[in-house]
């Protein structure tokens, strides 16, 4: 069922991202929450529910944005994996300054987290029981 809760997550995020992230541009950061819900639930629900989400988001993020099919899926399983990779893809030609590119939306991209992580992770741990043993 938790599979079913990171998939419907993922889509709900996706179209957020679709509808209002254009809005909410700050300079030249663009926010992905996408990426950013994908690595914050991997670590508080752990790799399978992580990989779900970042599956499910990537190819709705496709599907509405007319990417082709399976890129943005690609990219969110890497990052979800560990390495926190973003591509970004620009229709006009030649990057200059590639690193002035990607800047912006790291920062932007983990300033988001570090304010939502703990919140998800507290939310998680309080809902799930711990075992522990009765003497």
């Amino acid at each position: 069922m938790s599979l079913l809760f990171a998939a419907i997550g993922a889509t709900v995020t996706a179209l957020v991202e679709v509808t209002l992230g254009q809005y909410i541009v700050v300079g030249d950061a663009t926010p992905h929450p996408v990426l950013v819900g994908g690595v914050i639930w991997t670590i508080a629900a752990g790799i399978d529910r992580g990989i779900t989400w970042a599956f499910v988001g990537g190819l709705v993020l496709d599907s509405l944005l007319g990417r082709p099919l399976g890129a943005s899926s690609f990219a969110l399983l890497v990052a979800v994996g560990g390495a926190a990779l973003m591509a970004a893809v620009r229709q006009t030609g030649t990057i200059n300054d590639p690193v002035a590119l990607f800047v912006p939306g790291v920062l932007y991209d983990g300033i988001l987290g570090m304010f939502l992580g703990p919140l998800v992770v507290l939310v998680h741990d309080r809902r799930t029981g711990t075992e522990r043993v009765d003497w």
